[in-house]
């Protein structure tokens, strides 16, 4: 009788902490309408990290459901996208004539790249490293970008940055780059190499504590961080994509494989480790370009070792041309 109970309280213990994210980001409003603002900032955080726990509490306690992941994805649109959009509205957009639709097109835009999230989690990958990468801002790095304004104005007071057109244009940036297509770093993925977990501990210390001493203005040098570093995961993402003998390996390896690439190119070489893993898959490739009209033969002929036998008695006069057109294939 208590086995059932205790799974019960398994399954509960995520959703409590999805429940607890959607509270925190709905007290953001409630301490926007009191003028609270460090109370708003400190409300999303909370909301920021009651989600990234509730997903890992899950999976540790084997207690991952349907209802939880549809509460996590409406918790995700009010804590980040329609609590931020009316904390920005009350703050700094609510005397300005079209700050209403820039806090509509934010939540809309929230919405659409949650929906397209879920959407992509039913699509087969195209690529092996794609789950090291979103697509598009994350739903809570999204909600903390969006407000650098108010982080800057409660550390310095008012300023040019905090006009009603910078805050307006900053939040519509931040919101086409939530439905944009740019790979951004998973941190879910993120693996730490032995030799660098005392220096990250040290780094870990030093945030904590500007968070402590000067919190505005260490969150608003976080979010700049996070957002300089999307032009390098696009770099990333797209080195990748051109380096299949990288897919599959650890990031340390992967470096040197980025490094040896690089000096072949210097050299003016082709690089030998891609050379040797994806050689042989472009050969085929391109030999079943110049001749298509006999794939099972062309794939025969590029899974041998060797350079190739001469064609049996049943052979055609075109399995010549084939085999020598695969030897071009693999000399390049």
């Amino acid at each position: 009788m208590t086995a059932p109970n205790y799974r019960a309280g398994v399954r509960l213990l995520p959703n409590a902490v999805t429940v607890l994210a959607l509270c925190s980001g709905l007290s953001a409003v409630y301490f926007a309408l009191s003028g609270r603002f460090e109370l708003c900032v400190a409300a999303v955080g909370a909301a920021a990290l009651c989600d990234a726990l509730d997903g890992r509490l899950a999976r540790l306690l084997d207690a991952t459901t349907r209802i939880g992941a549809e509460l996590d994805s409406l918790a995700d649109l009010v804590s980040f996208g329609v609590a931020p959009a009316l904390v920005l509205y009350i703050w700094g957009l609510e005397g300005n004539q079209y700050g209403w639709i820039v806090a509509l097109v934010f939540a809309v835009c929230m919405m659409l790249r949650l929906a397209r999230f879920n959407t992509l989690l039913d699509v087969e990958d195209e690529f092996p490293f794609t789950r090291e990468f979103f697509v598009g801002v994350p739903a809570p790095a999204a909600a903390m970008s969006a407000g650098i304004p108010l982080y800057v104005t409660l550390h310095f007071g008012p300023g040019w940055w905090s006009a009603p057109p910078l805050v307006a244009g900053w939040a519509l940036v931040i919101a086409a780059l939530m439905v944009s297509r740019l790979p951004t770093l998973s941190f879910k993925s993120v693996r730490v190499s032995p030799n660098y977990i005392a220096p990250l501990l040290v780094l870990v210390a030093i945030a904590a504590a500007v968070l402590i001493t000067v919190p505005f203005l260490g969150l608003g040098i976080v979010a700049l961080v996070y957002l300089g570093s999307i032009p390098y995961t696009a770099h990333r993402h797209h080195w990748l994509t051109r380096h299949p003998e990288a897919w599959g390996v650890p990031v340390r390896e992967r470096r040197a494989i980025a490094r040896a690439a690089r000096s072949a190119r210097r050299l003016g070489l082709r690089s030998p480790l891609r050379h040797r893993v994806a050689g042989r898959a472009s050969a085929v490739a391109r030999a079943m370009r110049r001749f298509g009209d006999d794939p099972a033969g062309v794939m025969q002929r590029a899974a041998r070792p060797g350079n190739g036998r001469a064609p049996g008695p049943a052979a055609q006069p075109g399995r010549s041309r084939l085999r020598l057109g695969l030897r071009r294939a693999r000399r390049r």
